[in-house]
């Protein structure tokens, strides 16, 4: 797991190989990651919009853009936790992702973007 704390929101990560719905002969490795938001400040804030990096290995780079996150555009309250998961896939099998979520201060209206922390991606079949 990885965790970063950036104005008092610490986001962690815990990405996971699925093999279940993984086809390494088709170039298709699956992976789960588990995020956890926790907010340490005084105010709610709102995870209005993310950007993720992704980089597969031999296959370059890419990013996915959007409102909110898993289709919600969760309010997190001082001192609570934001959980959820969703996947990606890789072709080639090994890589990292990174990106920004842009918040929103329900108090002041104040935007501000905290980073999320770089993870690897690493497929079992690889790692054997």
């Amino acid at each position: 797991m990885v965790s970063k704390t950036t104005r008092n929101i610490r986001i962690s990560v815990k990405p996971e190989y699925d093999t279940k719905n993984s086809y390494p002969s088709a170039n298709r490795f699956v992976f789960r990651y588990n995020i956890a938001i926790e907010n340490f400040g005084t105010a709610p804030v709102q995870l209005i919009k993310r950007k993720w990096r992704i980089h597969d290995t031999g296959f370059g780079f890419s990013e996915v853009a959007g409102e909110g996150v898993i289709g919600l555009l969760p309010i997190i309250d001082p001192e609570a936790e934001f959980t959820y998961f969703s996947h990606v896939v890789l072709r080639s099998g090994m890589g990292y992702m990174s990106g920004i979520y842009l918040f929103k201060n329900m108090l002041t209206d104040e935007v501000f973007e905290v980073p999320i922390p770089k993870f690897e991606l690493v497929s079992l079949v690889l790692n054997n």
